[in-house]
């Protein structure tokens, strides 16, 4: 493990796997940088892999009052450390996260992963977390934010007794982080049309409507962007299937 200071103070660790081009990995809601190591470590076969604990999870700290741009401040450590302009990668809620960044930052390249935007965003639901969160009940947070992307109220509560459910507990607070984000109405409006770098934009064709029309309406918004639903995907990273997509967009041999 290696660690950086991000402007405003805040510990941000990672992990540096691997030679070639600079890649940074940005995860989304419960992932710390434990969370796709498999995933983290074949993209080290062709990239120069910096696979960071986003700050409040891991190993990172969380220096208050949290906001998007200190997320982005954190994205533009790494890319200072990495030298250069490093190629970006962002999935779920970690998608919007970096496309706020390559808006921002300077990169070479962006690639998303099933990109949660939906066209009326639920507002409130950041407040309902952080209530949930200042009242100590990061179990009634965990919930909430399952019922709020489609989970079955039975299988939540299935998952009350899961042997993982201790470490999404663990980073509950952040949850308020992720839907705060994905709840900026902005993105398609600014930071989307701002991004000047080459974009691609991938969607599991077994991830749901949200993913797959989100990526129609960032291909819209992106000036240089291509859409690839891939058939027989879901929400969940399969490595063999996302890293040649990678390299070749990457153009990484």
């Amino acid at each position: 493990m290696q660690s950086l200071t991000s402007a405003d103070g805040t510990k941000i660790a990672f992990d540096r796997l691997g030679a070639g081009p600079p890649l940074i990995v940005v995860l989304g809601a419960f992932n710390s940088r434990a969370s796709h190591m498999e995933f983290a470590q074949a993209l080290a076969e062709h990239f120069t892999v910096y696979h960071y604990d986003r700050r409040g999870r891991g190993e990172s700290g969380d220096t208050l009052p949290w906001s998007v741009e200190r997320e982005v401040e954190d994205i533009a450590a790494l890319a200072e450390h990495a030298g250069g302009e490093p190629l970006l990668f962002g999935y779920s809620s970690g998608a919007v996260l970096a496309l706020k960044a390559a808006a921002a930052l300077r990169i070479g390249r962006l690639a998303l992963y099933d990109t949660p935007l939906t066209e009326q965003p639920d507002q409130e639901l950041p407040k309902r977390l952080a209530e949930l969160i200042e009242r100590g009940d990061r179990g009634g947070a965990v919930e909430l934010f399952q019922l709020s992307i489609g989970i079955p109220e039975e299988v939540v509560a299935q998952l009350r007794n899961a042997p993982f459910r201790p470490g999404l507990e663990a980073m509950a607070h952040t949850l308020v982080y992720e839907t705060s984000i994905t709840a900026d109405p902005e993105v398609l409006t600014k930071d989307a049309p701002a991004i000047t770098v080459p974009t691609l934009l991938m969607a599991g064709a077994g991830s749901g409507p949200i993913m797959t029309d989100a990526a129609a309406r960032l291909s819209n918004a992106i000036p240089d962007a291509t859409v690839q639903v891939l058939d027989g995907q879901t929400h969940d990273i399969v490595p063999d299937v996302i890293v040649p997509r990678l390299r070749e967009f990457f153009g990484a041999v």
